[in-house]
């Protein structure tokens, strides 16, 4: 069984409520649900969360509810525990899809191609999405940007992992599969700028759909 999960708690230092503020007419969470219901090889979706205005918002959108024990939403817990606790509650599940909510923009069939990936990897242990960066420490890299073929970056859009690679406390193994994804779709909300950038992103792709 292939399952989709996001993780989402109430708190959040860098922005109050971030995961359903409202973003470009939405709460942004919903961006990811609505993502998620669209795929046609997830067996089904769930929300992780320990705040109940959360979770009423994500039953709202489509989306079904774990409850997520309060120890496992501080600011000092990792994202792998919470993993764990969902294959607890749902113990059909052999790969999981992590989809964050802090990155909402998502093309159509994105899921689905990460998951199709992932089976042509020969049901690898983990899939992530990404881009090639070319980042180096100033004053260590003398060769042209054209030169250098960087190094891949996952995004933190999209995650497909092999359940046994959880429950040993992993997010990936020796060869993780690769998706490239669009610049737009790298996008990753940690602070304001993120929120507003996503913002005018989704505003612009809302315009060119509402035009058509």
């Amino acid at each position: 069984m292939i399952c989709g999960l996001t993780p989402a708690r109430g708190g959040s230092k860098g922005i109050l409520r971030k995961n359903i503020k409202p973003i470009a007419g939405k709460p942004l969470i919903a961006y990811t649900i609505e993502r998620a219901l669209e795929a046609k090889y997830m067996d089904n979706y769930f929300v992780s969360t320990e705040d109940k205005e959360i979770a009423k918002i994500s039953k709202e959108y489509g989306a079904e509810v774990i409850d997520r024990p309060p120890e496992l939403a501080s600011d000092t817990s990792l994202v792998i525990e919470t993993l764990k606790h969902f294959l607890t509650q749902v113990p059909g599940c052999q790969t999981l899809v992590l989809l964050q909510c802090t990155s909402p923009i998502r093309s159509p069939g994105l899921i689905d191609r990460c998951i199709k990936q992932h089976i042509m990897d020969n049901w690898g242990h983990s899939t992530a999405t990404g881009f090639m960066v070319k980042w180096m420490p100033y004053a260590t890299n003398t060769q042209r940007r054209q030169d250098y073929n960087g190094w891949f970056y996952d995004d933190g859009n999209v995650y497909v992992i092999w359940s046994g690679l959880i429950k040993q406390g992993k997010l990936f193994d020796d060869h993780p599969g690769q998706v490239f994804t669009s610049r737009e779709e790298n996008i990753e909300i940690d602070d304001e700028f993120d929120f507003w950038l996503c913002e005018q992103i989704l505003k612009r792709r809302n315009d060119d759909r509402d035009r058509k």
